[in-house]
C-alpha cells in the first residue's frame, strides 16, 4: 500500500474552507440551543405541571432519537408539511433542536445546584429576580455545568459531520468528494480527522480556561463583582 500524505497539500485550502462551514453550523446551532435550552431549563423547574410536562416530553424525544433522524426529518419530511428549507438552514434547525434538549438538562442541573437559601437572602435585600439570576444563580451554575456543557459542545462539533447527508458543504462532505475523485481515502480522511482534532482541542482549551476563570474561591471577587452582590468594598471575598 502506497501512502503519500504530500498529495493532501493541494486540497488543504478546500478542507479548511469546509472546516469554516463546520464551525459556523456548530457555533450557530449551539448558541441557539443554549439560548432556548436555558429557558426550557427554567420551564423544567417551573411550578406549573403542564409546562414541566411539555418540556420533559421535548427533552425525552430529542435526547432519545439520533440527530441524523432530526436532519432527515427537517430536510426530507418537513416539506410534506409545507416547510421546505435549503441544506444550510435545515442543518441549523435540526442541530439546534437536538442540542437544545441536551443543553436544557445540563443547564437545569447547574441552576438547581445553587442553594435556595442564597436566592432567599438576595430577595430579602430587595434584589429583583433578573438580577438574582445574573449575579448569583448563573455564575454559580456555570461552575457546575461548564464541563458537561463543553463535553456536549465537543460532541456536537463532531456530530456536525452528519450534516453531510443533506449536502451541507462541511468538512466531512468535502473530504468524501475529494477522496472519491482521487481514490486516496486514507490520506484525505486522516487530514480531515486532524482538522476535527484541532477544532475539538481548541474547545478543550476553552473549557480549561473557563474552569480556571470560574474558580471564584481561589481568585477572590473583583470590586465590580462585590458591587453587584451588594457587598462593601472592604469586605472579605
Amino acid at each position: 500500500m502506497n501512502i503519500d500524505f504530500s498529495m493532501v497539500i493541494p486540497y488543504l485550502p478546500i478542507l479548511f474552507k469546509a472546516a469554516g462551514m463546520t464551525i459556523v453550523i456548530t457555533v450557530l446551532s449551539q448558541a441557539i440551543g443554549t439560548f432556548i435550552g436555558f429557558f426550557l431549563a427554567l420551564g423544567r423547574m417551573s411550578r406549573f405541571a403542564v409546562l414541566r410536562g411539555v418540556v420533559w416530553t421535548y427533552v425525552l424525544i430529542f435526547r432519545g432519537t439520533p440527530m441524523l433522524l432530526h436532519l432527515f426529518f427537517v430536510y426530507y419530511a418537513a416539506p410534506a408539511f409545507g416547510l421546505t428549507l435549503e441544506p444550510f438552514p435545515a442543518a441549523i434547525v435540526a442541530m439546534s433542536l437536538s442540542t437544545t434538549a441536551y443543553n436544557c438538562e445540563i443547564l437545569r442541573t447547574g441552576l438547581q445546584a445553587v442553594h435556595r437559601g442564597q436566592i432567599e437572602a438576595a430577595q430579602a435585600v430587595g434584589m429583583t429576580w433578573p438580577r438574582i439570576l445574573r449575579t448569583i444563580v448563573i455564575p454559580q451554575a456555570l461552575r457546575v455545568c461548564i464541563v458537561p456543557y463543553m463535553t456536549n459542545f465537543i460532541s456536537h462539533t463532531k456530530g456536525s459531520s452528519l450534516a453531510s447527508v443533506i449536502t451541507v458543504p462541511e468538512l466531512m462532505l468535502s473530504a468524501q468528494m475529494i477522496y472519491s475523485s482521487t481514490y486516496r481515502a486514507i490520506e484525505i480522511l486522516t487530514a480531515a480527522g486532524a482538522i476535527y482534532l484541532m477544532l475539538t482541542s481548541a474547545l478543550t482549551l476553552v473549557q480549561l480556561w473557563l474552569e480556571k476563570w470560574l474558580r471564584f474561591d481561589e481568585r477572590g471577587l473583583s470590586q465590580r463583582r462585590r458591587r453587584q452582590l451588594l457587598l462593601s468594598a472592604g469586605g472579605n471575598g
